[in-house]
């Protein structure tokens, strides 16, 4: 799954975009992607920043109050953020500013659905031409680590600390909150949460039953009372 932002600091061109959006998922049945909005370009840049959010595309106008749609794009940069960014604003005369921050593509409002979803079809074929998707995780002892997110096989809650498990029987661990590591894993299909102490990667489940799940590492899960009749439903619609 894609994530999607949309930042605009008018309410009805978020809400005309996020409309937008829908649209072309409901086209595109095989896209899947979840979208945030922000109403001030700093915002995303925090959460990019300091709260491990990785768009894959930002949908973003030049014109807002504080730093500029240009601006926090060359901050990005600076960064080495290769995400994907769509200019939509009220002029052309920023544009060579746009693609010297490399932008992917310039929309001038008012941005019609054609437009809009021509520019998606571009950026979905670049990205499905970049997969696997990866996620940065920032490790107890203060590194950042890029995962690849097939290589995940299970979270577990510890208290405090988050347990990744990983293909090779390798772990790693992370102080964050559980409900931190479900927004991040969760939007994507392949995961789904278990009772309050899991995250499952369904890719890895070799066997499912009323009572307990196995995990092709050998992990034995039991299930949450009530949990089987919803787990399985999942299981089977990530499948078919």
């Amino acid at each position: 799954m894609y994530q999607i932002a949309i930042c605009d600091d008018e309410e009805f061109e978020l809400d005309k975009v996020a409309q937008m959006l829908k649209d072309y998922q409901k086209k595109c049945v095989d896209v899947e992607f979840s979208i945030r909005r922000f109403a001030d370009s700093e915002d995303i840049f925090l959460q990019i920043t300091t709260e491990n959010y990785q768009p894959d595309l930002i949908l973003m106008d030049i014109y807002m109050p504080g730093a500029s749609g240009i601006e926090t794009a060359g901050k990005l940069r600076d960064l080495n953020n290769t995400c994907r960014i769509v200019f939509m604003t009220s002029s052309q005369e920023h544009a060579l500013e746009a693609f010297g921050v490399d932008a992917f593509s310039y929309l001038v409002k008012p941005v019609s659905k054609e437009m809009l979803f021509l520019a998606l079809d571009k950026v979905m074929k670049d990205l499905g031409n970049n997969q696997p998707q990866y996620i940065l995780l920032q490790t107890a002892n203060g590194c950042v680590r890029r995962v690849r997110l097939t290589d995940i096989i299970y979270c577990e809650a510890q208290r405090k600390i988050q347990c990744v498990y990983l293909k090779e029987n390798e772990s790693i661990y992370l102080k964050m909150t559980m409900a931190k590591l479900i927004e991040m894993l969760c939007p994507y299909k392949r995961f789904v949460k278990l009772g309050v102490s899991y995250i499952v990667n369904m890719e890895h489940i070799e066997r499912l039953d009323a009572k307990a799940l196995m995990l092709d590492c050998g992990k034995e899960i039991y299930m949450p009372r009530g949990s089987h009749k919803e787990l399985r439903y999942r299981y089977f619609e990530y499948y078919f």
